[in-house]
């Protein structure tokens, strides 16, 4: 801090300085004083303080260029043309520039001087050569080293005199002086946002990573010997299965095998964003980018660094963010919405989506190379359906937790309830079993008057399809066969378990929308669960949630 003080100590001892000089001086230099203790961006700290020394000393072209190694690069022009700015010169071609850098102050050419304009063909409002005009300049140092270049050109050819050297001279204190408290607010900026970052990055990495991969199938332990295979590398993964059947928990189960672990794990579910905030969330932004973007935000990407990105759901984004994606997944290098400078990022990219990606690129609804980049390693996650008694696992897991939360000493399956459990097909996964029981808990509880010290929920408090009055139905049962459900399984006969269960799921899916006037909110309320997985479960199974009136008012080939 003290060094800090010592800094603007000795700036504002160069403001004195140059306060003590002429009146006309004095009123040009008080706003730019004013603005060293403003937080305004670099572009616009410079190029208002060469509108104040156009006003101060007027000419027809005013640039502030920094030494960049060999070469000057324009920070500032005023009266020049805008492709100044692109422009890069080159000292040892530019004698004049290096007669400024090299002079012990401010410098004036002669009208007639034989060295060749750098500004020639860029004054505004003169076409061609330029003519004999008069040119002034001076060097702007930092710590006793040259910094760049303050130039002025005036077409008249008598504009400038000795006195509006000194002028000159004391002018360059003050951009100095701006040259420097612009430099230390950016220095600040940085340091602050990198500690952000790193401060954000632990606070992923310490967040407790409660769940973990359950079961003992062969399928699951297919699953976790490929998780292990390719945990190691930096390849991107690209998870694929069904919806609720854990991807999250396999990007998590991944990045805790990697060598990134101690480095954050960023999420972000692609589908729970508009399109018009998917590349803030992405990229990040600075201030003024858009509506409501009143400060510079990193996105997940810089969030991510060092670490993993996690991509939930990433079918859903649209082709632009894709192409935009695509640059950041091949070179590293991001740009945040609004800016136009590069951030260098290292992220290992995990991707998750309960589409067919392939599909998604035949049917043009995702780039193929944004997929190859995706896919390097597919890691398919099988469905509870295909994991047999793990169910009973996992279902031991859920109940702990409930069971801790609800307070009582003991929650157990009855034989019926866990028959129930394995009998079920399972179409929403992991996720519907969690939800299932805990809604199960709460039914079993209300069967009892006091809360028992140990309880057993049973096949009734399931409320499972394919249950009645609390037991497994028996299809030998005449009453229960006559049912539409039942009767669209027993017309499964001859068929596949898989075929039978997606008849029956069919039936019940059209039934329960024809009975709310297809109102597909209420619908999934009667069917207990939500309306996004009735819109997947729908479109799996072939079934139209429009009424059939408003379907036959489509054009040929529409949804």
């Amino acid at each position: 801090m003290g060094v800090v003080v010592t800094w603007f100590d000795s700036c504002l001892d160069d403001i004195a300085n140059v306060l003590m000089t002429t009146k006309p001086l004095l009123h040009a230099l008080i706003p730019l004083v004013g603005d060293l203790a403003r937080d305004l961006p670099a572009a616009e700290r410079y190029r208002r303080l060469l509108h104040a020394l156009r006003a101060l000393l007027p000419c027809d072209a005013a640039a502030l260029l920094r030494l960049d190694g060999e070469v000057l690069v324009p920070l500032a022009v005023d009266g020049l043309g805008a492709d100044t700015m692109g422009r890069r010169f080159r000292i040892d071609q530019h004698p004049r520039f290096a007669a400024l850098l090299q002079a012990g102050g401010p410098l004036r050419f002669p009208a007639d001087s034989p060295l060749p304009d750098p500004y020639d063909g860029l004054v505004d409002g003169v076409d061609g050569h330029l003519p004999v005009h008069d040119c002034v300049g001076c060097a702007v140092h930092l710590d006793d080293r040259p910094w760049g270049l303050l130039t002025l050109d005036a077409l008249d050819p008598d504009r400038f005199s000795e006195a509006d050297l000194a002028t000159l001279q004391s002018f360059g204190h003050l951009a100095a002086a701006t040259v420097s408290v612009a430099g230390r607010i950016a220095q600040l900026q940085s340091r602050v946002e990198r500690e952000s970052l790193r401060a954000e990055g632990f606070r992923q990495a310490a967040a407790p990573r409660a769940r973990s991969l359950i079961g003992r199938s062969p399928a699951l332990r297919e699953l976790l010997k490929q998780i292990g295979l390719v945990a190691g590398s930096d390849l991107p993964v690209l998870i694929q299965g069904e919806t609720g059947v854990g991807k999250e928990l396999v990007a998590e189960a991944l990045h805790a095998a990697s060598s990134r672990a101690a480095r954050p794990m960023i999420s972000l579910n692609c589908a729970a964003l508009p399109d018009t905030l998917v590349e803030s969330e992405l990229f990040g932004h600075v201030r003024g980018a858009f509506t409501g973007a009143v400060g510079e935000r990193p996105g997940k990407f810089e969030l991510a660094h060092g670490g993993t990105l996690f991509l939930d759901e990433v079918g859903e984004l649209a082709l632009p963010v894709q192409a935009k994606l695509l640059r950041v997944l091949q070179s590293g290098q991001l740009q945040r919405l609004g800016s136009d400078r590069d951030h260098h990022v290292d992220v290992r990219l995990i991707a998750a989506s309960n589409r067919n990606l392939a599909d998604e690129v035949r049917a043009g609804r995702l780039r193929a190379d944004f997929y190859h980049r995706l896919s390097v390693y597919p890691l398919p996650v099988p469905p509870l359906r295909e994991r047999g008694r793990d169910v009973l696992l996992l279902a031991g897991f859920f109940l702990e937790e409930s069971r801790s939360r609800l307070g009582l000493g003991g929650l157990r399956l009855d034989a019926g309830a866990q028959a129930a459990l394995l009998a079920y097909d399972w179409p929403g996964n992991v996720r519907e079993l969690e939800h299932l029981l805990g809604r199960s808990v709460l039914k079993a509880l209300g069967r009892h008057a006091q809360r028992p010290r140990i309880l057993s929920l049973e096949a009734v408090d399931m409320d499972l399809p394919g249950q009645a009055g609390g037991a497994l139905v028996d299809v030998a049962d005449d009453a229960v066969a006559a049912s539409p459900p039942t009767a669209a399984l027993r017309q499964g006969e001859g068929h596949s378990l898989r075929d039978a269960v997606q008849a029956f799921e069919r039936t019940l899916v059209v039934d329960t929308l024809a009975a709310h006037d297809f109102n597909g909110a209420a619908a999934a309320r009667a069917l207990g669960i939500d309306r996004g997985n009735l819109v997947r479960l729908a479109r799996r199974l072939g079934v139209s949630m429009r009424r059939p009136e408003a379907r036959a008012d489509l054009p040929v080939g529409g949804r």
